[in-house]
C-alpha cells in the first residue's frame, strides 16, 4: 500500500463551484451540501476500519455485497444484495451490482488481474447515499454513489465508466499509489478515466471507432446542453452549459491549466493525458483494450512509476512498455509515442 488513502470523487469540485454561483436556490444547496458531505468525509476517514465480508473464495470469481445508505450518510448502510442474489428491484442497487460485475470481469478477463487487489477482493458498493448527493467515489474500502440531484444529474449508477473510473482508483492506488495532486495527481484522474471507458467498451464489445470515449455519458439530465462531464477524443468540448458553465479540459500541453484549485486541476489537466491514450488506440484500431490497454497498463504496473511522476516520466515508460511488448520498431510502438508527441508531453 502506498501512502495515505485520497478520496477521489467523480465529480470535480469546479462544477459542484460554479453550480453553488449559477444554479437555482436548490441547486445550490445541493451542491453546497455535496461538497460539506465531501469534506467531512475526509475528516472522518482515519477512523477505524470496517468489518469486511468474505473475498471471493475462488480466482476470478467475483463477490460484491450492494448496500442502502437509505439516504443517509453513514457507510456501509444495510445489505440488500450480495453475490449470487436476485435483482433486487431497486434500480440503483442492481445498477451497482451489474457494473461491479463488469468491472471485475474486464481486469480478469483482460489483464488476469483478480479484483483491485490482485488477490480476489470483495466489492462493497452503497447506493443512495445522502440526500440529492451529487457525487460518487471509491474511498479506499468501497464504492459509494449519491442519487443525483435530478435536475443537472441522475443517479450515479446509471453510467457504467463511472463505477469502473472509481474502483480504478483502488487498482492505482495499490500499484502505482500516485500523489493525487498536479501531474501525478491528473494522471490518476486520467488512468481512472482511461480504464473506465476500456470497461464500458469491453461490456458493450465497442471497438475504438464505435466508441464515444465520453465520461459520465448518461449522467447529464435532458436540461443540460452537454454530452458527458469528459470527452477523451476532444477535452474541452463535453459539455458547456449555463449552470455547469464550459468543459475546462486542455488536450494539450500548450494549453496546461496553472491553478491551485482541484488539488492542482488534477480533473482539468487529465485531458491531456487522457488525448494521448484515445490517439495512441485509435491509430492502432481494433479493441482499445488489446494493444493500447495493455501498454497503459503495463505502465501503471512498472516499478518504475514514481509516486509523484508527472506525464513526461509516465509517456516514456508507455513507449519503454509498448517496446518490450510489441517490438521497438512495431506499430504499437510508434503510435503511442507519436501520440504524446501530439499533445505535446514529448517531442
Amino acid at each position: 500500500m502506498h501512502g495515505a488513502r485520497i478520496l477521489a470523487g467523480f465529480m470535480p469540485p469546479h462544477v459542484l463551484e460554479r453550480i453553488m454561483s449559477h444554479g437555482n436556490t436548490r441547486l445550490q444547496q445541493c451542491a453546497r451540501m455535496t461538497l460539506q458531505a465531501d469534506a467531512q468525509f475526509r475528516l472522518r476517514h482515519a477512523s477505524a476500519p470496517m468489518a469486511r465480508p468474505a473475498d471471493s473464495g475462488r480466482p476470478g470469481q467475483v463477490a460484491r455485497y450492494i448496500y442502502s445508505a437509505g439516504n443517509q450518510q453513514t457507510l456501509p448502510g444495510n445489505l440488500v444484495r450480495e453475490e449470487g442474489a436476485p435483482e433486487s428491484g431497486d434500480v440503483a442497487v442492481d445498477e451497482a451490482y451489474q457494473w461491479l460485475g463488469a468491472t471485475h470481469l474486464f481486469y480478469w478477463q483482460v489483464f488476469e488481474r483478480d479484483s483491485i487487489d490482485g488477490d480476489g477482493m470483495a466489492l462493497l458498493g452503497t447506493v443512495h447515499y445522502g440526500e440529492d448527493y451529487d457525487n460518487a467515489f471509491w474511498n479506499g474500502a468501497q464504492m459509494v454513489f449519491g442519487d443525483g440531484d435530478g435536475e443537472l444529474f441522475n443517479r450515479f449508477t446509471a453510467a457504467l465508466d463511472v463505477v469502473a473510473h472509481e474502483l480504478t482508483h483502488g487498482v492505482i492506488e495499490r500499484e502505482a499509489g500516485l500523489v493525487y495532486a498536479d501531474q501525478s495527481g491528473a494522471l490518476n484522474e486520467s488512468l481512472a478515466d482511461v480504464f473506465g471507458a476500456m470497461v464500458k467498451q469491453h461490456h458493450f464489445e465497442q471497438d475504438v471507432e464505435e466508441a464515444d470515449w465520453l465520461i459520465g455519458e448518461g449522467l447529464l439530465t435532458e436540461r443540460v446542453n452537454g454530452r458527458a462531464l469528459r470527452s477523451m477524443a476532444k477535452p474541452g468540448t463535453a459539455y458547456d452549459d449555463p449552470v455547469l458553465g464550459k468543459d475546462p479540459q486542455p488536450g494539450h500541453m500548450d494549453d496546461f491549466v496553472r491553478t491551485s484549485s482541484d488539488n492542482g486541476g488534477v480533473h482539468i489537466n487529465s485531458g491531456i493525458p487522457n488525448r494521448a491514450f484515445y490517439l495512441a488506440a485509435t491509430s492502432l484500431g481494433g479493441f482499445a483494450w488489446e494493444q493500447a490497454g495493455p501498454v497503459w497498463f503495463d505502465a501503471l504496473t512498472d516499478p518504475r512509476l514514481q509516486r509523484d511522476g508527472d506525464f513526461a516520466q509516465f509517456a516514456r515508460l508507455t513507449v519503454d512498455c509498448a517496446a518490450k511488448r510489441f517490438g521497438n520498431d512495431s506499430d504499437a510502438t510508434q503510435a503511442v509515442n507519436q501520440a504524446w508527441i501530439d499533445v505535446g508531453v514529448l517531442s
